[in-house]
């Protein structure tokens, strides 16, 4: 019998870091105040951290795969040192419109698309259906619903240009708007919930 278990899915720009548009250079990784808490008591509780992030840059020609690993490397360097840890990064490189042929295409892989999440689901062995996706964005929060998970909307990077009101909360499964990652973490308990498979 295959074990499945929930996760924590988190939007990169504007969530867990600054959002400074196309983002290919480390040297611009800025963690959002209280991100690195957050994820630090997301891992202590059991819940696996996957990080899915639109990179369209690599298919505009303005950074390739290796600058968005290089990211990544350091955003992992620079959460180590807080205790805390992403178990898995997805990225789309993706655009319809595209400078670069090979990823000009429309994909599964693009929020509001959910192709990352069923990829990190496979991957992993997670339980859509009872994670959580948090973004700033409302294809963020798509791209979760799509798949069953509950969605939190953050008021950090685009989120504070969301108007909340304005949303199909049933649609997208909104259960919680909050002020940025540290405040949806203590108000949907999840630091208090051991969460690993049985």
């Amino acid at each position: 019998m295959t074990t499945t278990k929930p996760a924590v899915f988190l939007d990169r720009d504007g969530v867990v870091i600054e959002d400074s548009h196309y983002l290919g250079n480390p040297d611009r990784v800025r963690l959002l105040p209280g991100a690195a808490g957050a994820i630090a008591s997301l891992n202590r509780a059991g819940w696996p951290v996957v990080i899915v992030s639109n990179q369209s840059g690599v298919a505009r020609g303005m950074f390739n795969e290796s600058d968005v690993d290089a990211v990544h490397e350091h955003l992992s360097n620079l959460l180590h040192g807080y205790g805390a840890k992403i178990d898995a990064y997805h990225y789309c490189p993706h655009h319809p419109e595209g400078e670069v042929t090979v990823l000009r295409i429309e994909c599964e892989c693009r929020k509001p698309r959910p192709g990352m999440l069923v990829r990190a689901a496979t991957e992993l062995g997670l339980d859509l259906a009872a994670s959580w996706m948090i973004g700033d964005r409302v294809t963020d929060l798509e791209a979760g619903a799509a798949v069953g998970c509950r969605t939190v909307l953050v008021r950090t990077g685009y989120g504070m240009r969301v108007n909340p009101a304005g949303l199909d909360r049933d649609a997208l499964k909104l259960e919680l708007v909050a002020a940025n990652l540290g405040d949806a973490v203590k108000k949907l308990g999840l630091a208090g919930q051991a969460k690993r498979a049985a």
